[in-house]
């Protein structure tokens, strides 16, 4: 079941991806949320979901924090 939170945060981030703003909300609120083994995919996820997305990079520094 945990999984599932995970996988609703992707999907979350993915829509919201356009806000750069709106985005880094969300991510906030999945950090909070997320136990640490899921934060550490997430981050991983992260990293090569923002590669062609300039305006989300400073947004991994929140997960990173």
């Amino acid at each position: 079941m945990p999984r599932a939170m995970l996988d609703y945060t992707k999907t979350v981030l993915q829509k919201v991806s356009f806000d750069a703003k709106l985005f880094a909300k969300e991510l906030k609120k999945a950090v909070s949320r997320l136990l640490p083994s899921e934060i550490e995919e997430l981050k991983i996820w992260l990293q090569y979901f923002i590669l062609d997305k300039p305006e989300l990079q400073p947004t991994l520094l929140l997960i990173k924090a």
